[in-house]
């Protein structure tokens, strides 16, 4: 019916199956009738549940139909949700898609990016420590490094990108309505940048009407580190009666567990993160008025790898390998609706600036005449994009509804790159760049659906693009390096398409078979000691092409959902980011590349107080051809991505008396083993490993306490066999999981 609907845990008992045709207040009335809760009407496409006084007892249940077959499926129950570009029911559009809700956010305490892997079919990042990470999706990676290519899985705050090269910002998870993964190539919707797909956050809005918040607090004990802390708090106030605020703020320190022998210190990749969200909102009859902004601050004293040496891993670096990262953004969306159909105006503008040091004497020191006693790169980045992203979308017309979208985008990228060497207590410089990046995209995209009968639908979009890029490098590479200076400009378009075919099944579920594309822009390469080989100076566009058939199916009376999809997708010109042997990066196209494989999720309401959840990911990534030049085996795979990957959750709970709730979780991951670059000879191996998180939670309407204990097997396993590419290739580099972390949680709402 196209409404969003909130605060659903005020309603007590089981829910009560709808069966047949209804309006969308009958519809609410008959399920909250008897049920100690009411609702009401925020505006014309949300509403929102409130817990009442029941004033009546509760029809009784007829025998021949138990309560306990009637229950939908919790973790996955019918959610409205907006990557599509349009609201659909979740299962209703086709395609790899996940939604992870508030209450599941919470009650597994999903703080961060890394979290929602776990519970989610082929959601991998890589481990080099927050706001560093790449998000890999489908077993889709052009690398776990990060340089200057685009990222192959756009990361959206609401409706704003947030990231284009840069690593993921790994935004705090605080007053989240849910999580959207959509995977495969979303180049029709959601253009460059949607390779593999779009992992997007949807915050809770501005409440007319209601004034109320939250606040809490964790304290977190890891096992030989550091002690760790989170605040937040959170508040809901009404404007007047057509407008509403809604602020967030947020601290968290988490503790390192690493010792530096070389510089002895003890606990030394301590992280710290703090941010904020406001939201306003004002209602004007059809139409709704939204502005928002967004900051975060990440700052980690030094990076989380250890090198394997005689006798056990340890970290002896010159120096503390630190990391800043700022993302800030502000958006204004301005929608309407009516007879006439649904208009949706998005404006945005991202600042994002991120700084790194690494320790580069092992790297200068194969390249110095004399003895280096310290080597240092430091490399900073400012970014700043304003997008506008305008979308009509029709009235239906019959038994065709259609949607029309424009879409600019302005980036303009400023680097600093800066490699010196100190000898004989004498400083001297490297290498040092001064680059800047400028691009702008335009596109034109639409999609139409049509329903053709008896279940069966049709859909085809495209994106009509063109993309402009200028690069200016300034090098000052002393001898034996060359300075330079560049100065080029490249176009690129093209037509990204989509098609699928859908037939809609009873019980909410679907089977369909999808052909999609997604495609990242080229650019030039300006770094390193010397000029870059004729071949090496340009990176070529890369192309994607998902064939896709699934199905989700809801049985045993919406007590089960299942999804699962089957997919070949067929990479082009594969963008990838690598390094000369001096530690500096460049981009190259480094062949062609395939995947298929099988992707599942289920969800189980076993009873009325047990739930149990799963996904799974099984796949053969491969290089289908590799340019000469790299002297890569013809056995070579896609880098940083195993063959199988799983996780589950099993969720309990029971009333402890007529005001308290007891909940317990168990959570599990495995992710297989996989290689760190392309060539299986040379790369380091990450064997397979587990990840878990266990909780026991004591909940009321107004408090929450929890336990938590993360990592409960206190594992070490290597979780990304890199951290520096300064030392890359010459020393073992690994990340083990951190230690088992006890985490005491305790919040209240007002």
């Amino acid at each position: 019916m196209g409404v969003s609907i909130g605060g659903v845990e005020a309603c007590q008992g089981p829910g009560v199956p709808l069966t047949g045709t209804f309006d969308l207040r009958s519809a609410l009335d008959r399920a909250t009738q008897g049920k100690g809760c009411a609702y009401v009407f925020v505006d014309a496409r949300t509403i929102r549940f409130s817990r009442v006084r029941l004033t009546a007892p509760p029809r009784p249940v007829v025998a021949a139909r138990p309560t306990i077959a009637l229950e939908p499926v919790a973790p996955l129950a019918p959610l409205v949700i907006s990557a599509g570009k349009r609201p659909p029911r979740l299962g209703s559009l086709p395609g790899g898609v996940s939604v992870i809700g508030s209450p599941q956010l919470q009650d597994t305490g999903v703080g961060e990016t890394g979290s929602v892997a776990r519970q989610t079919a082929g959601f991998i990042t890589t481990n080099l420590g927050a706001a560093r990470n790449k998000i890999l999706l489908r077993g889709l990676s052009d690398g776990t490094f990060t340089g200057r290519t685009q990222s192959t899985v756009g990361t959206y705050l609401n409706d704003v990108p947030v990231n284009y090269n840069a690593p993921d910002p790994d935004l705090r998870l605080i007053d989240v309505d849910r999580v959207e993964v959509l995977r495969g190539p979303q180049g029709a919707l959601y253009g460059g940048g949607s390779l593999s797909g779009i992992y997007r956050i949807i915050t809770r809005q501005p409440e007319l009407g209601a004034y109320y918040g939250s606040v809490g607090g964790t304290i977190a004990t890891t096992e030989s580190g550091s002690n760790s802390y989170r605040y937040e708090a959170m508040i809901n106030a009404p404007v007047g009666q057509k407008s509403a605020a809604r602020l967030v703020a947020y601290h968290d320190v988490d503790g390192g567990y690493l010792d530096d022998v070389n510089l002895r210190l003890s606990n030394v990749d301590k992280t710290t993160r703090r941010g904020g969200r406001a939201a306003w909102r004002l209602d004007l009859g059809g139409w709704q008025v939204k502005l928002g902004t967004a900051v975060q601050n990440v700052s980690s004293k030094d990076t989380q790898y250890v090198t394997l040496v005689a006798g056990a891993p340890r970290r002896a670096n010159q120096v503390r390998e630190t990391h800043r990262n700022r993302l800030g953004e502000t958006s204004l969306k301005i929608s309407g609706s009516g007879g006439w159909g649904q208009f949706e105006s998005v404006t945005g503008y991202v600042t994002h600036k991120y700084a790194s040091r690494y320790d580069a004497t092992l790297a200068l020191t194969e390249f110095a005449d004399e003895a280096v006693e310290l080597g240092l790169y430091d490399e900073a980045a400012r970014v700043r994009m304003a997008v506008e992203d305008a979308i009509y979308t029709a009235p239906a017309m019959g038994r065709l509804r259609w949607m029309v979208g424009l879409f600019t985008a302005t980036s303009i990228e400023e680097g600093d790159a800066d490699l010196r060497a100190r000898s004989n207590n004498v400083t001297r410089s490297v290498y040092n760049e001064d680059r800047k990046d400028r691009l702008n995209e335009y596109a034109l995209y639409g999609e139409a659906t049509y329903d053709l009968g008896a279940g069966w639908k049709v859909a085809l979009g495209g994106r009509s693009f063109k993309t402009k890029i200028q690069t200016r490098s300034y090098v000052l590479a002393p001898s034996p390096g060359q300075s330079r200076d560049l100065d080029r400009k490249a176009s690129f378009s093209g037509l990204s398409p989509k098609f699928s075919v859908q037939r809609d099944l009873a019980g909410g579920g679907l089977i369909y078979a999808l052909t999609s594309e997604g495609y990242r822009a080229g650019g030039f390469n300006s770094g390193g000691l010397s000029t870059p080989s004729e071949a090496r100076r340009v990176f070529h566009p890369d192309h994607l092409r998902n064939y896709e058939v699934g199905a989700t199916l809801n049985p045993f009376a919406g007590r089960m959902n299942l999804r699962a999809a089957l997919f070949y997708d067929d990479w082009r010109d594969i963008q990838t980011d690598q390094y000369f042997a001096s530690g500096l990066s460049y981009t190259a196209n480094i062949g062609d590349g395939r995947n298929r494989g099988l992707e599942i999720e289920a969800a189980w309401r076993a009873t009325s107080r047990l739930t149990l959840s799963g996904n799974a990911l099984f796949n053969g990534p491969k290089l289908t051809r590799i340019e000469p030049g790299y002297g890569i085996a013809d056995t070579a795979s896609l880098p940083g991505v195993p063959d199988v990957s799983f996780g589950s959750l099993i969720t309990y709970q029971r009333p402890v008396s007529a005001k308290a709730t007891l909940m317990l979780t168990a959570e599990t991951g495995y992710i297989g083993e996989s290689r760190l670059t392309f060539d299986p000879r040379y790369s380091p191996s990450m064997d397979g490993y587990y990840t878990g998180k266990l909780s026991a939670q004591l909940m009321t309407d107004r408090w929450r306490a929890a336990l938590f204990v993360s990592n409960p097997w206190n594992s070490s396993s290597d979780t990304f066999a890199y951290g520096n590419p300064f030392s890359f290739g010459q020393v073992r580099q690994v990340t083990p999981q951190r230690p088992r972390t006890w985490s005491l949680a305790l919040s209240a709402n007002f």
